[in-house]
């Protein structure tokens, strides 16, 4: 499929499964500032590419509705371990090799596993869920105002029971659009290096004009809940976010889930969109594979935005001519009131039109499943980049960290050496009150050797946690390009096949006129 106008960029040069599976590197950087750390793509190539022995194949999932179709690449377990460059107190930021400044291979330095199931262990695997009904419901809110809402039937069966051939009971309960948001706001800032499954649209978006915008509208009220259900068929396929117990309950206990979400204190934790920007711009050293993948997802966003336009003019169009089709109908009809021999030819002809013009709302309808397909994409743009900014606020705060050493080492230096190498307060102040004692320079010395080391210990856990996060973030990327890959190549095929479809009930339409025409 062609799109003008946009500069598309493949997922595959923004990911490591498609480049050099660069090993990243934590290094110091003089341009930045003294001791400032960034993640430099600069190293070996992937031990997929590059044949090597051990190296892991992706694993199918092999469920028909699961998200969760293909394990972790190679290049994503293995070519993008890190090398933590760490500064320590006698080294200078100098023109010293990476190894003679305390470079510990990332081998040998401890990795805490991200748990993460199998295949045969996913929820997915060993419960079917459904979302099976939608019910129009009105309330009072947390102002007391009454609203209208619309609850949404969960229903759950363990699957072991089936396979054994006994019929286990099914579970149900009923949430809310709103708390599908809360759950999903809990995953994002529990696991913020997982590009965690966007839920369906609030309110349509992307509508023709005979298509209803209102989020109560029967229509839309069924996609959506096809959506939600996707969305937890997502979760529960995630090798990692379905072992999530505040998920597990979400399907399982209907009272008390918002306590026990709000028990966890992940609000506390939400980073804030002020701050995000904030690190955006003032970052110093951003990881150029990270750089290349935010500007994807906003390519991703813009093209998928364009293909739902382009389809929405069209199924407007589209109507149009269908529906005027139901005129030939309306003039054949009454043409055969006129005519003897050719009246039954006529009348049947009409017929035909009459159908073919109302077969265009089911068309449309089937249409709008295909695009909600598309919309999920729209809407998995924005999760890549919400994997992209929580990268940029550590490497910000790795920058700060670094900085802040760097000055409190020059500050002890100043006061060992009784030098001031660039101008200051404390340096006019001495001039003016004169040099402090030695007991007091002594104590000082001190204070910040004991800051010093407590900054060395907090730069190297960021340094490890930062490693750990670009580490399980790419599995992550690799695991999404493999799923997106799938899911958009299905469904640009399938609405091929659909219009293919349409085309020849179109053709059998006119055929069949053709005969009644030929029987007058």
């Amino acid at each position: 499929m062609e799109t003008r106008g946009v500069d598309q960029k493949p997922l595959r040069d923004a990911v490591p499964g498609r480049m050099d599976a660069p090993e990243v590197t934590l290094a110091n950087s003089r341009e930045a500032g003294a001791g400032s750390q960034h993640l430099t793509p600069d190293g070996p190539p992937c031990p997929e590419q590059a044949g090597l022995p051990g190296a892991p194949r992706p694993v199918p999932c092999g469920r028909a509705r699961c998200a969760c179709r293909s394990g972790l690449s190679a290049c994503a377990q293995r070519g993008a371990e890190p090398l933590i460059a760490m500064e320590s107190a006698e080294a200078e930021p100098s023109e010293s090799r990476p190894e003679e400044d305390g470079a510990v291979p990332a081998s040998d330095l401890p990795l805490p596993e991200q748990p993460a199931a199998t295949m045969e262990d996913c929820l997915a695997k060993k419960m079917e869920i459904t979302v099976s009904e939608a019910e129009k419901r009105t309330g009072r809110n947390a102002m007391n105002m009454q609203e209208t809402y619309t609850a949404y039937l969960i229903e759950t069966r363990a699957v072991e029971s089936q396979n054994e051939g006994q019929c286990s009971p099914v579970d149900s309960l009923w949430r809310r659009y709103s708390e599908f948001e809360l759950l999903r706001n809990y995953l994002l800032v529990t696991y913020p290096h997982i590009v965690v499954p966007p839920l369906p649209e609030k309110r349509a978006d992307f509508v023709w004009h005979k298509l209803s915008a209102d989020n109560m509208d029967p229509d839309f009220v069924e996609r959506r809940r096809i959506g939600l259900e996707n969305f937890l068929l997502r979760v529960a396929s995630h090798p990692v976010l379905c072992q999530d117990k505040i998920f597990y309950s979400f399907l399982t206990q209907e009272g008390g889930w918002k306590e026990m979400v709000n028990e966890t204190g992940f609000q506390l934790k939400a980073d804030s969109r002020l701050k995000a920007l904030n690190a955006t711009f003032r970052v110093k050293n951003p990881d150029k594979r990270f750089t290349e993948l935010k500007h994807y997802s906003d390519e991703l966003q813009s093209v998928i935005s364009h293909l739902l336009r382009v389809r929405a003019r069209v199924a407007d169009r589209l109507y149009g001519v269908y529906k005027v089709h139901g005129n030939y109908g309306r003039v054949f009809s009454e043409w055969s009131a006129i005519e003897k021999e050719m009246g039954d030819g006529l009348q049947s002809a009409g017929h035909h039109m009459d159908v073919y013009a109302a077969s265009i709302d089911d068309i449309l309808e089937e249409e709008e499943h295909y695009a909600d397909q598309l919309k999920e994409y729209l809407f998995y743009a924005e999760a890549l980049r919400a994997v992209c900014r929580k990268h940029e606020l550590m490497q910000y705060d790795l920058e700060m960290a670094a900085q802040d050493l760097t000055s409190k080492k020059q500050q002890c230096e100043e006061l060992a050496t009784g030098t001031v190498r660039t101008f200051s307060l404390k340096g006019m102040t001495s001039k003016l009150f004169g040099q402090e004692t030695p007991e007091q320079r002594e104590a000082k010395i001190k204070v910040l050797e004991e800051q010093i080391q407590e900054g060395e210990e907090q730069l190297k856990s960021k340094n490890l946690e930062g490693r750990d996060f670009v580490k399980s973030a790419w599995a992550d990327i690799e695991r999404f390009k493999e799923q997106k890959n799938h899911d958009l190549k299905e469904a640009l095929i399938s609405y091929a096949v659909m219009q293919i479809s349409m085309c020849k009930k179109g053709i059998q339409v006119w055929t069949n006129a053709k005969e009644c025409f030929g029987k007058m």
